[in-house]
């Protein structure tokens, strides 16, 4: 959740403790590489029972506080406190038996994420594919790693596997900080992360502070709720397409609105002809596959010329002031692809240029331990290593408006709602003294209060 988690604290946040963030990635990383050396021989000093009980913890916290809401994010959170819960006691159990049935766990968890990565690198052709490609080669060869019993005998799973989530996440976090360490007053930093661009380029000079007057939407048309009679296919037809009972083909919308005067609404010139050709090659997401595009002028004419939106995601606390310089920029090339550049895309990176700095008056470590923030960063994760489609903005903004309007979840509520009954407790304890000083001035018998 890296990269997700610098976005929603800030540019400001960043220039001015890049090297803090640096040093913790320095740190974080060097941390993973003792723990995984030591894991190579059979005695092992890093506290791997410890670990098991605070992922216990951690279960029990995500899973006993559940979360109101339903859908994909409250899903994921839920398998989260389940896998933790799993994996927590599977970690404490002294028998080998669990330490075999871990590495299995690992090693089919690496395998299918490097195999789904080197499949959408091959396919998509997004920017940066080859070190996609590079990185799900590497997760094979660990997981390759995990299935063979040298040289532990499956001893140093758990050290392997938490030494190189440490290492990477450091490095990812180092890199991060390093190349933002220039970042200009009041800069777009969706804009560096959605692309390669000069960091001279991203900045723009902030106007007199704008009173939000009403909310952010994003609407999405699923390609299930664009369509009548759709034939069920439930994964599908929310993530991917829609086929109605005439064999009509729908992939649904999104679209992003701001009062008064900005709408985000991308979508091709001419309509794609999806039925026929090469299905591979249109799914590339190189210049070849590049159409012009239009951008709609506004939700109303939108919806009057097609249907109404059937899903809405409300923000009433975001930077207009972000959006407006972003998308200013982004709708200066009209350019469309089904994969890397489309209406869904253009939502997700729009809603994330308007949510960027949300979270820094809660700091660094509140931030990256936010549970709602783990769940938005793995919906980004995915799409961005394929495509984004309305089914994962819908989700992804639902997890984003989670994240930063967080309900009664996790560590952080918890820790909060604990002091809270701890001053409370003492406010009490005061006030017991209080009147017991009073009632003793008073005389020896305490008064009894009265209740009306």
């Amino acid at each position: 959740m890296g990269q997700l988690g610098l976005l929603l604290l800030g540019s400001d946040f960043i220039r001015r403790r890049w090297p803090i963030l640096a040093l913790g990635g320095i740190v974080w990383a060097g941390l993973g590489v003792a723990i995984f050396i030591d894991a190579l021989d059979d005695v092992l000093y890093f506290p791997v029972h410890v670990f098991g009980y605070l992922l216990l913890v951690e279960a029990v916290v995500t899973l006993a506080v559940s979360s109101p809401r339903s859908g994909t994010p409250s899903a994921l959170r839920k398998a989260r406190g389940i896998g933790f819960l799993i994996l927590g006691l599977l970690i404490i159990d002294p028998h080998h038996a669990a330490s075999v049935i871990l590495a299995m766990a690992f090693g089919v968890a690496f395998l299918v994420d490097g195999i789904f990565r080197i499949c959408a690198a091959v396919v998509v052709r997004f920017r940066g594919w080859r070190l996609s490609l590079f990185t799900g080669l590497l997760e094979v060869a660990f997981a390759v790693f995990m299935f063979e019993p040298y040289p532990t005998f499956y001893d140093g799973t758990v050290p392997y596997c938490i030494g190189m989530g440490l290492f990477l996440s450091g490095c990812g976090l180092f890199r991060h900080a390093w190349r933002l360490k220039k970042l200009p007053d009041h800069a777009v930093l969706s804009w560096l992360l959605m692309r390669d661009v000069p960091i001279a380029d991203i900045g723009f000079v902030p106007g007199p502070s704008e009173e939000v007057v009403d909310d952010l939407v994003v609407y999405v048309w699923t390609p299930a709720g664009s369509v009548e009679d759709a034939v069920p296919h439930p994964v599908v037809n929310r993530y991917i397409a829609a086929v109605d009972a005439k064999g009509v083909i729908s992939t649904g919308h999104a679209a992003l609105g701001c009062p008064p005067d900005i709408y985000v609404s991308h979508s091709p010139a001419v309509e794609i002809d999806r039925s026929t050709g090469d299905f591979t090659a249109m799914l590339r997401a190189t210049a070849a596959n590049n159409v012009a595009g239009k951008f709609q002028p506004s939700y109303a004419e939108e919806s009057a010329g097609w249907c109404e939106s059937n899903a809405e995601v409300r923000f009433d606390r975001y930077d207009r002031q972000r959006l407006a310089a972003f998308w200013a920029r982004y709708r200066q090339d009209n350019t469309y692809n089904l994969t890397s550049r489309n209406c869904s895309s253009s939502v997700a990176h729009c809603l994330e240029a308007a949510l960027e700095g949300s979270s820094a008056r809660r700091g660094f470590l509140h931030t990256m331990i936010n549970p709602e923030l783990w769940v938005a960063a793995q919906l980004r994760k995915r799409a961005e290593a394929m495509a984004w489609t309305p089914g994962l903005v819908l989700d992804y903004a639902r997890a984003l408006k989670a994240a930063i309007h967080p309900t009664p979840l996790g560590w952080y509520t918890l820790i909060a709602s604990t002091k809270r009954f701890w001053r409370y407790a003492q406010m009490l304890h005061r006030h017991e003294r209080v009147d017991g000083i009073t009632d003793k001035a008073a005389g020896d018998t305490p008064r009894r209060r009265s209740v009306e």
